[in-house]
């Protein structure tokens, strides 16, 4: 189970962020300050045998990305092209099949998220409080919106026409997806300390679902921005700020009438659409990210261990640390596969059904911080140095079935053949830990994961 309490690197790491305006990034991803030796150092890869190959379509340097800030820029595909924007200023469209740039715009602001494609118009943050929106055709810009702060959420449009922005200092907008004109703004309290990134608004039929700074989760009328319910995941608790720090960065989901959603420094919990009623809460502490479908929940935790979980009660399933502190992306989908990137650009393939990792491939030398992106059978990686990869992934041979021990068992197995031989060195596949238990906590509604 993953540490709650601040650990004496993160409390260090702390001066920094509060020099900077009282924001902190997620631990994991601070560089370590000066000649100190960080004492969570990633975990070394192994050169292993994959059982699946990831694809290269194309891939190509279309920007300067993040310039090494924690930004997020995201990649948007649709009417057979991707768009990506850099922190200098510059969108750039290109053909989806080849890279090839149709067209590029230099809107000389600090872009720090998006773009969101709706329809016609791309959607992008900056870090300077504004929200401009371009015309997917050509780049030519429509409009250009104030906000009360920083956007580090991607901006989402609503069925009616509205642009849903959540800004650093906890502040939802609606702006009109035509104009740019405010229509309406809910103003919450953060926190002295936060971590530096907000949660991107999650879109339901009826609704509009933020995370908070301070672990509240919040559900507004889209008409016109009246809470809904609101509901807290993980209370702020113990005796530092740090350890205050309960933070929803991760973005909630939605799947039918139920909205998953983790804290740092907190919980997982599902949370009924509808009434805002807990479901269940287990320890389990994120700000990267979590994805679900009907029957499945996969989480990046804080310390970079990737769980499997049961979406109906909470309960682990399986967990994967061998990527243990590689600062990983928020988990992606694709066939019988999970998609995580780190730190120093290689893109993982983990089996849905236990967690073993059955693939890797490099797409740049600089980290990925976005979630991958999946449209159809395809994987847009897009790398903090502005690369954009553009991939296929097989499929875990027949269907990944194996128990997690004979997983274990197999992929030690296939480690030891691999270093004997030093074969297959641009891929790897490594072995997930063995399922794990599941220990009941009186102070939780459902129990907590448990190592």
């Amino acid at each position: 189970m993953p540490t709650r309490h601040p650990t004496y690197h993160g409390a260090l790491r702390i001066y920094t962020a509060l020099l900077v305006g009282g924001v902190l990034t997620g631990c994991s991803h601070i560089p370590w300050l000066g000649a100190e030796k960080d004492p969570t150092p990633p975990t070394k890869l192994t050169t292993l045998v994959p059982e699946v190959t990831a694809t290269t379509l194309w891939s190509a340097r279309l920007t300067k990305g993040s310039e090494g800030r924690r930004l997020y820029l995201v990649p948007a595909v649709g009417g057979g092209r991707v768009y990506v924007a850099d922190a200098r200023g510059r969108v750039v469209a290109a053909d989806a099949g080849s890279g090839h740039i149709l067209w590029e715009k230099d809107t000389k602001l600090p872009l720090s998220a998006g773009p969101e494609l709706s329809g016609e118009r791309l959607i992008l943050g900056t870090s300077n409080g504004q929200v401009i929106a371009l015309s997917s055709t050509d780049g030519k810009e429509q409009w250009c919106a104030p906000v009360s702060g920083e956007v580090l959420s991607v901006p989402r449009r609503t069925d009616d026409g509205k642009v849903i922005i959540h800004t650093l200092d906890d502040t939802v907008f609606a702006l009109d997806e035509a104009k740019g004109t405010e229509l309406w703004r809910v103003p919450y309290s953060a926190p002295v300390l936060t971590l530096r990134g907000s949660s991107t608004p999650a879109i339901a039929p009826k609704g509009v679902v933020v995370g908070l700074a301070g672990g509240k989760l919040v559900k507004l009328d889209p008409t016109d921005g009246t809470p809904l319910w609101e509901v807290i995941i993980t209370a702020p608790g113990g005796r530092s700020e740090l350890a205050r720090i309960t933070d929803i960065d991760a973005d909630p989901f939605i799947v039918g009438k139920v909205v998953f959603v983790d804290t740092y420094n907190g919980d997982l919990a599902a949370v009924d659409l509808d009434g805002g009623g807990i479901l269940w809460r287990r320890e389990l502490s994120s700000h990267a990210g979590l994805t679900a479908t009907p029957n499945d929940l996969f989480i990046t935790d804080s310390a970079d261990l990737v769980w499997g979980a049961d979406p109906a009660a909470g309960g682990g399933r399986w967990k994967q640390e061998r990527l243990r502190n590689r600062q990983l992306t928020a988990p992606a989908l694709i066939g019988n596969l999970i998609s995580v990137g780190d730190l120093e650009g290689w893109l993982h393939l983990i089996a849905q059904t236990d967690g073993r990792i059955v693939g890797r491939t490099r797409v740049s030398k600089k980290a990925i911080t976005a979630r991958p992106l999946v449209v159809g059978n395809r994987l847009y990686v897009y790398a903090t140095d502005g690369t954009l990869a553009v991939l296929t992934a097989g499929t875990v041979p027949g269907g990944g079935g194996r128990s997690g021990a004979q997983s274990a068992a197999v992929g030690d197995q296939a480690e030891r053949t691999a270093q004997a031989t030093k074969a297959a060195k641009s891929a790897t596949l490594a072995a997930p830990a063995a399922p794990t238990s599941l220990t009941k906590d009186p102070g939780k509604s459902a129990g907590t994961f448990a190592d």
